[in-house]
């Protein structure tokens, strides 16, 4: 039996990437101009792929679902990140609530997932986001969860059993001095 290893599951806007904020709520980049990768993320990430985590991104992009984007400018703004951060892969969920689907958090489908191809033990792992469906999937998943707030005019996270942070930088401190 292959052993067990640890992730870091990362939301992709408002974690990897920055989130577009009109009127309080955060949206994703719309196009790849749009994209913007803070400059601590390259650096935080290589923290913890050094700690031995598998990194994987995790992102619902229900926009497609609703004819708002198009699966091709996701997909694009998903090789930009794959190709200039250290993740594996960016799991996406591409339906609408409607759908009432098994992937798209605050369900953990996607998470449960990664675990079953990368062989990864979610109770040893971690989910960064900045959305109480972030927090509720890693929740649902066994893993510990760490909000980012970033001060979105939305719900707010059940913080049991999780961290409130300000930045990712934060977040891997957290992870860092608990993996040690």
């Amino acid at each position: 039996m292959q052993r067990q290893r640890k992730a870091v599951f990362l939301d992709r806007d408002g974690v990897l990437n920055k989130t577009i904020v009109r009127n309080g709520k955060p949206y994703p980049p719309s196009s790849l101009e749009e994209v913007d990768i803070p400059d601590e993320v390259e650096g935080a990430l290589t923290k913890l792929s050094d700690a031995g985590f598998v990194l994987i991104g995790i992102t619902n992009q229900p926009d497609v679902a609703r004819g708002t984007q198009k699966r091709e400018i996701v997909e694009s703004i998903n090789n930009v990140l794959l190709s200039k951060l250290a993740i594996s892969e960016i799991k996406v969920c591409y339906h609408d609530d409607k759908d009432l689907c098994k992937c798209r958090k605050p369900k953990p489908g996607l998470l449960l997932q990664a675990a079953r191809e990368y062989q990864i033990d979610l109770a040893s792992s971690f989910m960064i986001g900045d959305r109480w469906k972030d927090i509720e999937a890693g929740r649902r998943a066994g893993c510990v969860s760490i909000w980012i707030d970033h001060g979105y005019a939305e719900q707010t996270p059940n913080l049991q059993n999780a961290h409130r942070v300000q930045s990712l930088r934060d977040a891997v401190e957290i992870i860092l001095q608990s993996h040690t």
